[in-house]
């Protein structure tokens, strides 16, 4: 279903065009069964698809199997090299995470009523800064990791030059100290400038890239309607 959806490819390349084209580098952290890797390929740009969830994984081997260009890697990314349980949910994969506290905070909430983590997996885990280390720089740098966010960017030490991570509404403090991280790694270099996708429209809410304040007032507005989405950042002058 997430290959099938009539136009679904080329909103997504529209989308990424903005950070990713021939040549660059992207990071598809948490990349499932690889739409966004799919047409980031179609850009033209080199992919680093991090996948833990075996089930995924194969679709990701036989998707990209001929494919040079996509470097599958069958890992979590952490705060730190280790090992991490993943709470695997078989009816809904999607919703698998290796936080026990995003878990328990979101299945409070009546959406995710009929969700079941019903199995548990043992996984090694690596960093941001281990899979630059290895593979470069990344463009662009996706993070959509169930309430894993946190960790991921714990494990990341320098700001990249444009990166994105999920937002939950019924995980908002945890965005937010996401946003916090991502916010100082930033200082450093100019600093960031933000925005907002909700859901999988593939648009920005605001015409213009907004600081973390204003960000924080839009998250604010979407926050009462309970649908996720995905907050961009980006350099300042990128």
């Amino acid at each position: 279903m997430y290959h099938g959806i009539p136009g679904r490819s080329r909103r997504l390349q529209r989308f990424y065009r903005e950070f990713l084209g021939p040549g660059r580098l992207g990071f598809d952290i948490g990349a499932h069964v690889g739409s966004r890797t799919r047409a980031w390929r179609k850009l033209g740009a080199e992919v680093i698809a991090v996948e833990p969830q075996l089930d995924c994984l194969a679709v990701l081997r036989w998707l990209f199997r001929r494919d040079e260009g996509v470097t599958i890697v069958p890992l979590a990314v952490g705060a730190r090299p280790g090992r991490v349980q993943l709470r695997v949910s078989t009816a809904t994969p999607t919703v698998s995470s290796a936080s026990p506290e995003w878990t328990e905070t979101v299945s409070r909430d009546r959406r995710f009523a009929g969700v079941e983590w019903d199995a548990t997996i043992d996984v090694e885990v690596t960093t941001l800064d281990a899979l630059i280390a290895r593979h470069g720089e990344p463009a662009f740098c996706k993070i959509d990791v169930e309430g894993f966010e946190v960790e991921v960017l714990a494990g990341l030490s320098r700001p990249l030059r444009a990166l994105s991570f999920e937002y939950l509404p019924q995980a908002h403090d945890q965005a937010l100290e996401a946003l916090r991280l991502v916010d100082e790694l930033g200082a450093a270099a100019g600093g960031y400038r933000y925005n907002y996708s909700p859901v999988e429209t593939m648009r920005l809410v605001s015409e213009h890239w907004l600081d973390a304040e204003q960000l924080l007032r839009v998250l604010d507005r979407v926050r009462p309607g309970g649908r996720s989405g995905d907050i961009y950042a980006r350099l300042t002058g990128e």
